[in-house]
């Protein structure tokens, strides 16, 4: 039959292994460092993988393939070792969540970290992950945590943290927040930005991604000074 099913082009696939954490239906895997749709029968032709892909490697493409199999995929993913689908790729982008982190600081340090979720930057934060659902996002630039002492404890303590540098990284923030946005049932944003005038994109990425996602998500945005003190909120 012909149907709508992904295509990867491993000429632009970094092998970061995103998209085979957020295939539900374990129809991607690593194979030599590249994505690849290891059985057409896998793919329910839906696409989660698509707006995880940093590279756009991934797309639709109608073609001859087998029908989606969802027995086939049950049998498969409940044969499939625990944590299989982060096999593989850079480490630093693999997802995991601090279940302790969300009740209380996690010992250990003399300032306990309350860090709940991984990774952390903004571009390699899957715009469907878990995490994110009905979570309080906090959207920082990452020298707020350097100038702030405190940040832990006054900014990151129960919400799920995202940062960024619209100095350093060379696109905006604006298209992938909107995406988690959309996506992620995000149920408040809180920005927190160095009062040095670059910083200024992150929070404008974020409140225009506000306005593109057609939600009604409360916003507030916290400026920090580069003594390390509050400018305002």
């Amino acid at each position: 039959m012909k149907r709508r099913i992904i295509e990867i082009d491993e000429s632009l696939c970094n092998g970061c292994g995103l998209c085979v954490n957020a295939c539900h239906e374990g129809a991607i895997g690593l194979v030599e460092g590249k994505a690849k749709l290891l059985r057409d029968d896998y793919c329910d032709g839906l696409g989660n993988c698509l707006p995880v892909c940093p590279t756009g490697a991934i797309n639709f493409v109608e073609r001859e393939a087998k029908e989606f199999d969802e027995e086939a995929v049950k049998a498969h993913m409940a044969a499939a070792p625990k944590h299989a689908a982060q096999a593989g790729g850079c480490p630093g982008m693999r997802m995991s969540v601090n279940e302790r982190a969300a009740e209380a600081p996690i010992e250990g340090a003399s300032q306990p970290s309350v860090l709940r979720q991984w990774p952390v930057q903004i571009r390699l934060v899957p715009a469907n992950a878990q995490f994110l659902n009905g979570a309080d996002l906090l959207i920082a630039a990452d020298c707020a945590a350097y100038a702030y002492g405190s940040f832990h404890s006054d900014f990151m303590a129960g919400k799920v943290t995202l940062i960024g540098c619209p100095k350093l990284d060379d696109d905006d923030y604006t298209e992938k927040l909107t995406s988690i946005l959309t996506h992620g049932g995000v149920r408040s944003v809180t920005v927190v930005r160095m009062e040095v005038p670059c910083c200024a994109g992150i929070a404008k990425a974020a409140m225009d991604a506000v306005k593109l996602s057609g939600r009604d998500v409360p916003l507030k945005t916290v400026i920090i000074r580069t003594d390390g003190t509050v400018a305002r909120n």
